[in-house]
């Protein structure tokens, strides 16, 4: 916009019901890519930087109010559901004549930057602008109607359409643009003289032309953009566009993906060159891969940072962890929050690591559990092998130094420290400081009971 452009709010109205969902969860709360579409939304009008933001919400309007809490939003209430005018009309005494009115949709969660940025005049002059798009099946949509000259003259409603308006297929998304001191005018002279008896705010057009204020029609690049999210099918069709720009967006900046339609990006991915991701990856929140970093087949990371050179095998979950370089995880590994490998360390299948730091070169190949621990390095932490570091009541401490080895089946009893070079027998379950250089074994002496029978159930 230019340095003339009058101020900008936006008014996301978002309090339909969405009964085609089904669902208990509000409409605008539905997920796409791990988010609410509502959240979506207010994410791209707040990239804007406008002056302010209104939510205009009703059904299921506190739980919707309680999750975004943290938005820097206005929130204001419909109370009785009567339209998409009288919806906006509630956000309207807030807003200041000198300013331009955006109006958007918690159920369009698509709608980027770039078009809306097209909406926004950049100059003094009164204008409406009002986003279109071609769709090949316009059913349920309200059509453009146009002059003979090709100027918008008004909007007409599916319900309200003739049979010659039904065959249009420029269709209204909704989204539009003018001067709030205009946009105030006519919402209070919009009527309720239809099918619906409602408030329509399709209606403000023909008022505009009315009062001869032009109306730019700006075409939407591609439908999907601005498809209203009404059903369980129709949010499957938005996650899947979703799914294919994010995958589009990693292959083009370098990283190969086995299967664009199998990769689930919920969040913001940083990642070096040669990066490989296989099917059904689902990466969540904060995700960065390192040069190099091979991801298998099922694995979820999320908020985790993965070094160069690493490889996570199949099925592997990694939560809130940062992993070294040149590590080998999984198959089947999963790592709680607060997880830290260096340089070179393996986990293997079926072992859990939890707020732990696993030093360079360390080893946990098979069936372990590491919880609240510190390992030094070159630690090899052998087959079943526990960190007992709940009493019951409280996290306990572990330390294991440098090139310890524990036998299979051990278990640590924490808080306990591990000294440097100990070995632990297979079987032992360690109560005391371990001494370094050492074999410690501590478990029961084997003995058979000579003349001892199995108990047999009785016959009934």
């Amino acid at each position: 916009m230019s340095d003339t452009a009058a101020p900008l709010s936006v008014v996301i109205l978002a309090a339909g019901e969405g009964k085609r969902m089904r669902s208990a969860l509000p409409k605008v709360l539905q997920p796409l890519a791990g988010r609410p579409l509502l959240k979506h939304v207010i994410d791209t009008a707040r990239s804007l930087e406008p002056a302010a933001v209104y939510v205009v919400y009703g059904h299921g309007g506190e739980r919707v109010r309680a999750q975004l809490a943290a938005e820097p939003v206005t929130w204001t209430l419909q109370e009785e559901r009567r339209g998409t005018g009288h919806a906006l009309l509630q956000a309207m005494p807030h807003i200041p004549d000198g300013h331009t009115v955006l109006v958007l949709y918690g159920d369009v969660p698509l709608i980027r930057r770039a078009t809306l940025a097209q909406l926004l005049p950049g100059g003094a002059r009164a204008q409406v602008r009002l986003l279109t798009m071609k769709a090949d099946d316009p059913a349920g949509y309200g059509r453009i109607v146009r002059d003979r000259s090709g100027s918008v003259r008004r909007i007409v409603e599916q319900k309200d359409a003739s049979r010659a308006q039904l065959a249009i297929r420029e269709c209204n998304t909704g989204v539009l643009a003018a001067p709030a001191r205009l946009l105030r005018k006519w919402l209070a002279l919009l009527k309720t003289d239809n099918s619906q008896r409602e408030y329509y705010l399709t209606d403000v057009i023909a008022l505009a032309v009315k009062d001869r204020i032009a109306v730019k029609p700006v075409l939407a690049a591609q439908a999907i953009e601005v498809l209203g999210v009404n059903d369980k099918a129709q949010l499957a069709q938005v996650e899947a566009a979703w799914r294919a720009q994010a995958a589009r967006e990693l292959m083009l900046g370098g990283v190969t993906v086995a299967d664009p339609a199998r990769l689930d990006v919920r969040g913001t991915v940083t990642h070096g060159t040669d990066v490989f991701l296989d099917v059904n990856v689902v990466l969540e929140g904060q995700v960065a891969l390192g040069d190099g970093v091979r991801v298998g087949p099922g694995c979820l990371i999320r908020n985790s940072e993965i070094g160069a050179g690493t490889e996570v095998f199949a099925y592997c979950v990694i939560d809130a962890a940062v992993i070294g370089p040149d590590c080998n995880i999984g198959p089947f590994a999963r790592f709680r929050p607060s997880s830290t490998l260096a340089r070179g360390v393996h986990i293997g299948n079926f072992v859990e690591v939890k707020n732990s730091r696993l030093g360079e070169g360390s080893k946990a190949n098979h069936l372990a559990y590491v919880g609240d621990a510190q390992l030094g390095a070159r630690v090899n932490i052998g087959a079943g092998t526990i960190v007992a570091n709940y009493d019951g009541a409280n996290k306990h401490r572990t330390v294991v130094e440098d090139d310890v080895h524990t036998g299979s089946n051990s278990v640590l009893v924490a808080p306990i420290v591990v000294g440097a070079g100990a070995t632990i027998g297979a079987g032992s379950t360690v109560t005391r400081v371990v001494p370094g250089g050492k074999l410690t074994v501590a478990r029961a002496r084997q003995q058979t009971i000579e003349g001892w029978r199995r108990p047999v159930k009785e016959k009934k």
